[in-house]
C-alpha cells in the first residue's frame, strides 16, 4: 500500500501505547480508523480527544481481543460503519510472567488469549473479508524482539511472540501462493517507552490467580525499578509508528525498530546451525 488517504483502519490495543501512535498515524494519513481496546473507558476518552483534534472519523469498539466472537463483532462494526478495511493491526498485547513451570495455567491461558489468539483470530476473521473486497491491503501483526532471540525474557511472553513471527511468515507464503493483492508485515519492537509492565490492569477476573504472587525480595525490586527506568527511557511510540507505516510502504515483512539486536538474531541462527547451547542469562522480575 501506498496510499493511505479515504482507506480504514482497524487497530487492536489502540487505547496506549503502540496502538494509540499507530492511530494518529492512521488519522494523519488521511485515514478512517477504528479503535478497539479492552479497556473501555481509556478507550473512549483517547478517542474523543482525537475527535477534538478534528478527527471524525474514529469509531471505537470496546473489544476483548482474546475471544473470537468479539474480533467477529469488530469486523461486522467495521463494515456496517466504513464497507470495507484496508490495513489491519493485530497489535493487542500484555506482558505476563513466570518461567516455564512455575507460571499457572491461568497465566498461560491470559497471555496466550491475548498475544497469539487475539492474532489468530485477527486473520481468520479479517483476511476473508480483504480477499472479498480485491483490492489492495496490508496487515500487520505485532510480535517482539523477543520473537527473534533466545531466552531473553519470561516463557508465556516469548512463546507467543515467537508465535506471531512464525504465524506471520506463514501468512506471507499463504497470501503470495492465493496471489491476493493483500502484503503483511511483523513489528518485532525493542524497548519502547509504553506501559505493558502494567498489563495486569486489563487481566480479566476469571484469568486472574487465587493464590497472590509472593512478595518481591528487594533485589527483585530493585532490577523491576531499572526495567521500568529503562522502559520509560525507550523509543517514543509516534517513532515507532513511523517505522511501521515506512514497512508498509515498502511491504516490509520484517520490521524492526533496534538494528542493535541484530547480532544476537544472528548469534541465535549460529546457535542453532552449529548446535552450540545459548549463554544464561539473568531476566528481570517482569519478564
Amino acid at each position: 500500500m501506498q496510499d493511505f488517504a479515504g482507506k480504514v483502519a482497524v487497530i487492536t490495543g489502540a487505547a496506549s501505547g503502540i496502538g494509540l501512535a499507530l492511530t494518529e498515524k492512521c488519522l494523519d494519513e488521511g485515514m478512517q480508523v477504528v479503535m478497539a481496546d479492552i479497556e473501555e473507558q481509556v478507550l473512549d476518552k483517547a478517542a474523543e480527544k482525537l475527535r477534538e483534534r478534528g478527527h471524525n472519523s474514529i469509531l471505537a469498539v470496546p473489544t476483548d481481543v482474546a475471544v473470537l466472537e468479539q474480533i467477529e463483532a469488530l469486523c461486522q462494526k467495521t463494515i456496517d460503519q466504513f464497507g470495507e478495511v484496508h490495513l489491519l493491526f493485530n497489535n493487542a498485547g500484555v506482558g505476563g510472567g513466570g518461567n516455564s513451570w512455575q507460571a499457572t495455567n491461568k497465566d498461560w491461558e491470559w497471555v496466550m488469549g491475548v498475544n497469539l489468539f487475539s492474532v489468530i483470530h485477527g486473520l481468520r476473521v479479517f483476511v476473508p473479508q480483504m480477499i472479498s473486497q480485491g483490492n489492495s491491503c496490508h496487515i500487520v501483526n505485532t510480535a517482539s524482539v523477543a520473537g527473534l532471540l533466545d531466552g531473553v525474557t519470561n516463557a508465556s511472553y516469548a512463546v507467543t511472540k515467537h508465535g506471531v513471527v512464525a504465524l506471520t511468515e506463514i501468512l506471507f507464503r499463504d497470501l503470495g501462493q492465493e496471489n491476493v493483492p493483500i502484503s503483511c508485515s511483523v513489528l518485532c519492537p525493542g524497548i519502547i517507552n509504553t506501559n505493558i509492565l502494567t498489563s495486569h490492569r486489563n487481566r480479566p477476573a476469571d484469568l486472574t490467580n487465587q493464590q497472590p504472587d509472593p512478595s518481591p525480595s528487594a533485589e527483585q525490586e530493585n532490577a523491576r525499578s531499572q526495567f521500568a527506568a529503562l522502559m520509560q527511557q525507550g523509543m517514543p511510540t509516534s517513532q515507532v509508528a513511523d517505522i511501521v507505516f515506512k514497512g508498509i510502504r515498502e511491504e516490509t515483512l520484517y520490521i524492526q525498530t533496534h538494528d542493535s539486536f541484530n547480532q544476537a538474531i544472528l548469534d541465535r541462527a549460529q546457535n542453532i546451525t552449529t548446535a552450540t547451547n545459548p549463554p544464561l542469562r539473568n531476566l528481570t522480575p517482569d519478564e
